[in-house]
């Protein structure tokens, strides 16, 4: 199989912006730790883009969030991907590929087309 699983993608050719917890505690409104809550109940994901171990720190998508808040539908999203176990590197990989929509699911939560990106993530149980 020569296709790359989920968590072997490289999140920093798919992601091209990233933000640290700072600077994402910063356009939320909220402290860095608010923003490390948000990630652990799945309002968020976070991942170390490259390689660890040289000077990258984990981070969120910038295209996570919209107006100070995480985008539409992203929280129900990433839930229920990690109950279908999936963790937050394989959700941002997915998220982030064009697949079988037309576009990047990321793209069409921030176009207010949630329910489609659902049903495909559904799909991935199976």
């Amino acid at each position: 199989m020569s296709e790359l699983r989920l968590a072997d993608q490289d999140l920093a050719a798919l992601v091209e912006d990233w933000l640290d917890w700072e600077q994402a505690a910063e356009l939320i409104g909220v402290t860095p730790a608010k923003v490390r809550t948000m990630v652990r109940e799945h309002q968020l994901a976070a991942a170390v883009p490259g390689e660890a171990g040289h000077g990258v720190r984990q981070g969120v998508p910038a295209l996570f969030l919209v107006n100070g808040e995480p985008v539409k539908g992203l929280p129900g999203l990433l839930t229920m991907m990690h109950d279908n176990g999936y963790d937050d590197r394989e959700c941002i990989a997915w998220i982030f590929l064009d697949a079988d929509l037309p576009g990047r699911p990321i793209d069409a939560l921030r176009e207010n087309r949630g329910s489609e990106v659902k049903r495909r993530a559904q799909a991935l149980a199976f």
